[in-house]
């Protein structure tokens, strides 16, 4: 018999509990396992300090479980008594009052940019907040190679899955207003987790995949049936946009080029136009520009002192956001970003302040590219004439040799 010591000082025997599982969703990309050894917590405030403890789930969320008994619809979480061993969880972060919308500035039909004026509980915006040991709240995902259609909500997902049928078996269209509001909605929660302003190659790429998951949303009159998904995407990125800005949530990236704050249109949009991921992200959850600009003051001193580094790359990864503000709002000089970030120009955060905008590792981007050019290059240094062939020569004879000692030393130890 198992005991447990009590109060310091009585023994009472232990309760047998039988361990349970629960499966937990985050998003439509984040699942995982929860264990429970002790079985199901008591109480459903005992589940969310387990789940939030586990997997540092910050505060004020809400979960939502599924009922077998209603097709595998989730619905609010109230009493303990719902939740089962080997049962799904949804943990839903913010939920969003989207009941005001700015006007957008873009010129569209009415009817398109006010198509829909709210979302779904499981189609809230998603600005995620993060927690206070987070430095800032933006992007750490490139757009794909591959775009995922991501999943719909129970009854859409049967009327695509018999239009689909449908499709295959004499070719009939699909054509559901309700249908393609609900489709438009998710894709846009979801190309908005990528980027706030898509490339007409992205939105290609988005209705590409739409076409060969779900070929019944196939439309006639075009040369591949998908021309009008391509304009109600762009359309709904707009209206999407429109919604966030009308939250009370700071999202530089939309306002810096909100119609509010402009008295005419500008030549050129303050928007992504390379491989910026975070363009202009906001600043932490709780922080000012002014609390911002003392951490920049903090980091003059910092980059004085020697071994330092830590200290000064947590300071750099924190003040991000206000540096984006800086170079994409002002536009300083070379000089000027030099006086106040001095940092910026090590070489560690030049990596650094490159992975945090465009989420790629510079070094080992670099390098694969140099190993797929090097054969073309060596080609054309070699057809190389006159004095710089002459010292190109003498380079590729000396990095040769180098070569070849290295290859004998290997031979020799005996690898081949």
């Amino acid at each position: 018999m198992q005991w447990t010591f009590f109060f310091s000082s009585v023994f009472l025997p232990a309760q047998m509990s039988t361990p349970a599982k629960l499966r937990i969703i985050f998003d439509d990309h984040t699942v995982h396992k929860l264990l429970l050894p002790s079985g199901i917590p008591s109480t459903l405030q005992d589940l969310k300090l387990v789940i939030q403890s586990t997997f540092s789930t910050p505060d004020g969320f809400t979960l939502m479980y599924q009922d077998v008994e209603f097709g595998g619809q989730f619905f609010t979480l109230t009493s303990i008594e719902d939740v089962q061993d080997m049962g799904t969880l949804k943990v839903v972060q913010v939920i969003l009052n989207l009941s005001a919308v700015e006007e957008e500035d873009d010129n569209l039909p009415e009817s398109d940019v006010m198509s829909s004026t709210s979302l779904a509980s499981q189609d809230t915006v998603l600005l995620s907040s993060s927690s206070d040991e987070s430095p800032a709240s933006y992007r750490s995902r490139p757009w794909p190679r591959q775009f995922d259609i991501p999943p719909f909500s129970f009854e859409i997902q049967l009327l695509l899955e018999a239009g689909n049928r449908a499709y295959n078996a004499n070719g009939t269209l699909l054509n559901n207003p309700k249908v393609t509001r609900s489709v438009l909605e998710k894709l846009a929660e979801i190309m908005f987790q990528y980027t706030a302003y898509p490339t007409g190659i992205q939105v290609m790429h988005v209705v590409e995949a739409l076409a060969e998951k779900y070929p019944c949303l196939k439309e006639p009159g075009s040369f591949n049936g998908m021309y009008g998904w391509q304009q109600r995407i762009k359309y709904k990125m707009t209206n999407y946009r429109a919604k966030v800005r009308g939250l009370q949530i700071a999202c530089p990236e939309l306002e810096v080029n909100s119609s509010r704050k402009m008295t005419s249109r500008p030549k050129g949009l303050k928007r992504p136009k390379k491989a910026e991921v975070n363009y202009l992200p906001p600043l932490p959850h709780g922080e000012t520009k002014e609390t911002m600009e003392e951490e920049r003051v903090v980091l003059l001193t910092e980059v004085k002192k020697t071994n330092n580094n830590k200290i000064i790359s947590e300071k750099m990864e924190k003040t991000f956001p206000y540096r984006r503000l800086e170079v994409v709002n002002q536009m300083p000089a070379v000089p000027d970003v030099m006086e106040r970030w001095p940092a910026l120009f090590y070489e560690s955060q030049v990596k650094e302040e490159f992975k945090r905008i465009t989420t790629i590792n510079l070094d080992r981007t670099f390098l694969t590219k140099m190993d797929f050019y090097t054969p073309k290059l060596l080609t054309v240094f070699k057809t190389k004439g006159g004095t710089s062939g002459t010292k190109i020569k003498s380079v590729l004879e000396s990095l040769n040799q180098v070569g070849t000692v290295h290859c004998t030393s290997f031979m020799k130890g005996g690898v081949l």
